[in-house]
């Protein structure tokens, strides 16, 4: 005769062998539902940073177009002139970035070539430039 206590726990064990297997399936859709969902995102982000990578050309683009006078010509920088200008004037950094609103360090970078002024400070800069020693000593005398 066959032990009861064994039927009974092999059936047991088909049973939850069932009930497992059943929760696996409900896992597995899930994860691989997450995991199209996470590919999709990744795509998505992709294409968010190309678009704001070209989003910044464009501002970037359109900053050097703004570079230009009133009269159309193009204003162009070199870091060398920039010094020999300040050093023509008999002005120092400080005094320079005072003309322009910008900091004596900021002046300094500028000559290194370390950084560019902006098309905003490409016209004060041009501004100055045609001014002379006496017209600059009074504008910084007078504020």
């Amino acid at each position: 005769m066959v032990n009861i206590a064994s039927v009974l726990k092999s059936e047991i064990a088909r049973v939850a062998r069932k009930e497992v297997r059943a929760e696996i399936e409900q896992l597995k859709k899930s994860s691989t539902s997450q995991r199209s969902a996470i590919a999709q995102l990744r795509r998505q982000v992709a294409l968010l940073e190309k678009e704001l990578k070209q989003a910044r050309r464009q501002v970037v683009s359109a900053a050097r177009t703004q570079a230009v006078s009133a009269d159309d010509k193009p204003r162009r920088f070199s870091a060398s002139r920039l010094a020999a200008q300040r050093a023509k004037l008999g002005l120092s950094a400080a005094a320079f970035g005072k003309l322009v609103g910008m900091s004596g360090a900021t002046i300094y970078l500028w000559e290194q070539g370390k950084s560019r002024p902006n098309a905003e400070q490409l016209q004060k800069i041009a501004g100055i430039r045609a001014l002379g020693k006496t017209a600059v000593l009074e504008r910084l005398s007078g504020g």
